[in-house]
């Protein structure tokens, strides 16, 4: 490990700054050179700033030391962070600054007078405590708005392991509160935790041959070898489980420390008092522990007792009381009681509060009791960039969002489960909701839910992506569209279910998973499938009559409106419609430079509409007409702006979809998101003469998941030598040549 190396590059910068203090005729009494920050902790790593103080007492002249100690160090070739205070400048710039008052916290001895270092620790020490209160309110700001920008170290793609939740500037905030007196950490789990962090601190720095608090995604191959692990997958499990913990005992502090803070001030000593709150569980200062009756092993449901009653009352689940629970409690029996299974569901519709419950179980490795499966997906990283979060923590997030959903469904005890359970197959080479499957059943049957919901909740999980991938990549107006879902599906109830987990999914995976637009396509497609299995009818086509058609239009040639949203615009236009009005439409946003995150195409009469759903707000109609026109009078010719990707990593794929209707041909396209993609797709079809009736585009992360509805400009579906000409020339399109005029 690379403790040792630490010490010997602190004890190297000693001797360098006391020879520096000493060749210069430093005083003996009055003023000292002191380390602060890292340097201050004796932490310092290969690239690592010595950040050095040079304080005098008040009214002592330091002469010429002031400016003549920095060169022999800056002569060394070290990199120093330094400055020049009085003792009152040091209390006072303390006072002011949150941040100067942590580092100074750690602050060492290097050179002169000891006795003035010695005061300045205490009296720094002292007024840390005694404004404690006072200041700690702040601190957690400071802290919460740092999280906020940075994320968390345990599901940030690219983790800095200083700034991050869970990283060392935390460890470096928890040891500032427990030198506070008002609350406790488990001190050797902090440091424990803290040291790792340095460790692949001192190694990331070696890798990148510079100062960087940043993994990024090559260097976890030679961290695993300076960490001495098997492979990048041990080296990645390493880290976030740290920064975790990290996490986890930081929530925790600062849930003590706003119970301190809202405690009345007492009057002599008082035993803390015991609230019943359950059988066997009370409520004493914020936290849930166990009363003077509780028998963990005669009570196997006790442990989830206890930690629905924390969760339902946002409260603490103690981690002491945790870990007592799982060596003492008695194995849960296979199938659970019913207790058991309520509580669990109880548990995950907590809301919010459930993350710090839950994390409390698995810190204390209560979840390997009831949910051996965890492990699968523990810390396992997702494939796909838009997720936020690891995958645990991401069932975790859903479980929270489809808390809020269960009034609108029959059984919220399946939809919680379901939740909780969506994921479950990921980790392995098999496709994840096919894995899912029957782990799920076997998981739900050990939990003691009838045949039935055993059956509901497997049927959930295997078909989880269905409604977003149907809704976002085909025409909700086909009447296939709908019988793929119904066919799934089969009744009223699992299509209301399977809505609801949809929204918890995707919102749980990020803002643009559940956009106005997706949202859209994916609740209508859910009505659509429960009018169909309840009514047996369809409802009415979405695109019929909805877009009033201007009465000008023949003489304006097209009509563009812009609506502004939270977060881009939506784009309408209609033009008479042609073969190759959508290209012409693709290309005047690809050249102004708009992504565009979706879009639909349908005729309307003579005219062809569609609606585009983009990522700017600032689209002005006059300017998006006038690119329209130049492109139709030739004056601008796009092909020559719009080329293929050269040197792509993965190769597009062009696929026709023969069971996706029976109205049209339907052509799916998945390639990397990049301008021009639908313009190079809409322009092949264009030249084979073949019309595009509706298009259906979807982007999440890198890729983009286009599907076009074709026909014949006679209104029939391509026979199978045109089908398979357009999707030869749609992927020449998109890999071959430059197209040109």
């Amino acid at each position: 490990m690379t403790a040792p190396e630490r010490a010997a590059r602190t004890a190297e910068a000693d001797a360098l700054c006391a020879r520096a203090y000493a060749d210069c005729g430093g005083l003996d009494v009055g003023a000292a050179l002191v380390a602060v920050g890292g340097y201050g902790r004796s932490e310092l790593a290969p690239h690592s700033d010595l950040d050095v103080v040079l304080v005098s007492d008040e009214g002592v002249d330091l002469g010429e030391l002031a400016q003549k100690i920095w060169y022999p160090l800056w002569d060394s070739g070290s990199k120093i962070d330094h400055s020049v205070r009085t003792l009152p400048e040091m209390l006072a710039a303390a006072e002011a600054d949150l941040r100067v008052a942590s580092g100074l916290l750690d602050l060492r001895h290097l050179a002169g007078d000891p006795n003035l270092t010695l005061r300045l620790r205490t009296t720094m020490l002292a007024n840390w405590r005694k404004g404690a209160k006072e200041r700690l309110p702040a601190l957690h700001q400071m802290v919460r708005s740092r999280h906020d920008l940075i994320g968390e170290l345990a599901h940030l793609s690219v983790p800095d392991l200083k700034e991050s939740e869970g990283g060392l500037r935390d460890a470096t905030v928890l040891r500032g509160m427990v030198a506070t007196w008002l609350v406790d950490v488990p001190h050797a789990d902090l440091e424990r935790c803290r040291l790792a962090l340095l460790d692949v601190r001192d190694v990331v720095h070696g890798t990148a041959g510079r100062a960087t608090e940043r993994i990024t995604p090559e260097m976890w191959p030679d961290l695993a070898q300076g960490l001495g692990l098997p492979d990048d997958r041990a080296a990645q499990v390493h880290v976030r489980e740290l920064g975790r913990r990290l996490t986890h005992l930081s929530r925790l502090a600062w849930r003590r420390v706003d119970a301190v803070l809202a405690r009345p001030v007492a009057v002599g000593a008082r035993r803390p008092a015991l609230e019943p709150v359950a059988a066997g569980v009370a409520l004493s200062s914020g936290e849930i522990v166990l009363d003077k009756k509780a028998r963990p092993a005669e009570d196997p449901v006790l442990l989830l007792r206890a930690a629905v009653a924390a969760a339902e009352r946002d409260a603490v689940l103690a981690p002491a009381t945790a870990a007592r629970l799982v060596r003492e409690c008695s194995p849960l029996p296979d199938p659970w009681p019913a207790e058991a299974r309520q509580l669990l569901v109880r548990l995950l519709a907590s809301g919010r509060s459930l993350l710090g419950v839950w994390e409390t179980l698995e810190e204390t490795g209560a979840l390997s009791g009831f949910l051996p499966e965890w492990e699968r997906v523990r810390l396992l990283p997702h494939a796909s960039v838009i997720h936020r979060f690891t995958v645990d923590r991401h069932v975790i997030e859903t479980a929270i969002e489809a808390s809020s959903l269960i009034r609108g469904v029959a059984r919220p005890d399946v939809l919680m489960v379901s939740a909780l359970l969506h994921d479950i197959g990921k980790g392995g080479l098999t496709e994840h909701s096919v894995a899912g499957e029957p782990i799920a059943r076997t998981i739900a049957t050990r939990m003691g839910f009838a045949p039935d919901c055993v059956d509901l909740i497997a049927l959930l999980v295997r078909w989880h992506l269905l409604l977003a991938e149907t809704a976002t990549t085909r025409d909700p107006d086909d009447p296939a569209t709908v019988e793929l879902v119904t066919s799934r599906l089969r009744t009223v109830e699992a299509v209301s279910l399977l809505g609801a987990l949809t929204e918890a999914d995707a919102k749980a995976t990020s803002p643009k998973a559940w956009s106005s637009w997706r949202s859209g396509l994916i609740l209508d497609l859910a009505r659509r499938a429960h009018a169909g299995l309840d009514t047996g009818s369809a409802l009415p086509a979405i695109q019929s009559d909805d877009v009033p058609i201007p009465g000008d239009l023949r003489a304006e040639r097209v009509h563009i409106s812009v609506e502004p949203g939270d977060d881009g615009s939506r784009v309408t236009t209609i033009a008479v419609d042609r073969v190759g009005l959508l290209a012409d439409f693709a290309a005047m946003f690809a050249l102004q430079r708009t992504p565009v995150r979706a879009a639909r195409v349908w005729a309307q009469g003579d005219y062809g509409v569609s609606v585009w759903e983009v990522a700017a707000e600032d689209l002005e109609p006059a300017i998006l007409r006038q690119k329209y026109d130049a492109i139709v009078d030739g004056r601008l010719d796009p092909s020559h702006r719009l080329r293929p990707a050269a040197g792509a990593e993965l190769a597009p794929t062009v696929v026709v979809r023969p069971e996706a209707s029976d109205l049209a041909t339907v052509l799916e396209v998945r390639t990397a998101d990049r301008p021009g993609v639908v313009y190079l797709v809409c322009r092949a079809l264009a030249r084979l003469d073949v019309a595009v009736r509706s298009a259906h585009l979807d982007t999440l992360g890198p890729q983009a998941v286009d599907v076009f509805y074709l026909q014949e400009p006679s209104a029939g579906v391509l026979s199978e030598t045109r089908a398979a000409e357009a999707a030869h020339a749609v992927r020449e399109a998109l890999t071959g040549p430059a197209v040109t005029a």
